[in-house]
């Protein structure tokens, strides 16, 4: 079953994507969730001319993503967790926390675009995350884990 999709599904596609999906997928969650629509002659018609428009509008946010993307890798993001002595926080520092830490430095991010690579934060210390701004645009910056 082919479906054209109205909002960024993160493990689908993005926006205006055709997408085969299992029909049972399509048919109970995507279409009565408002995520997608069926691919009929004349929704693909519609969807082309949208497309069309929206070409324009794409470049402009690809331009704020890179922006965005260059702002992030010269922030000092610091994220505070409760640690013990040995340096070993109680619990694990997640995209959440990573998020919250940006929208303190001034930087709206969707939480659910950042991946902190490498596996869990277990420790204090210097780790890596990735976000993924746009499409085509993936930012990669640093992060420290602080007791706080």
């Amino acid at each position: 079953m082919e479906v054209i999709l109205k909002k960024d599904i993160q493990p689908l596609g993005f926006q205006d994507d055709v997408v085969t999906v299992k029909p049972g997928y399509g048919r109970n969650f995507l279409i009565p969730q408002g995520y997608a629509v069926l691919a009929t002659v004349s929704a693909r018609k519609v969807h082309a001319e949208n497309v069309k428009q929206r070409a324009k509008k794409d470049e402009k946010a690809k331009a704020d993503a890179n922006a965005l993307a260059a702002k992030l890798q010269s922030l000092e993001v610091k994220v505070s967790a409760k640690a013990g002595e040995s340096g070993k926080i109680f619990g694990s520092v997640i995209n959440v926390q990573v998020g919250d830490a940006l929208k303190a430095l001034g930087v709206e991010i969707d939480r659910k675009t950042i991946k902190i690579l490498g596996g869990g934060v277990k420790t204090l210390g210097f780790y890596e995350a990735e976000v993924k701004l746009h499409r085509e645009i993936t930012a990669k910056f640093n992060f420290e884990v602080v007791a706080g």
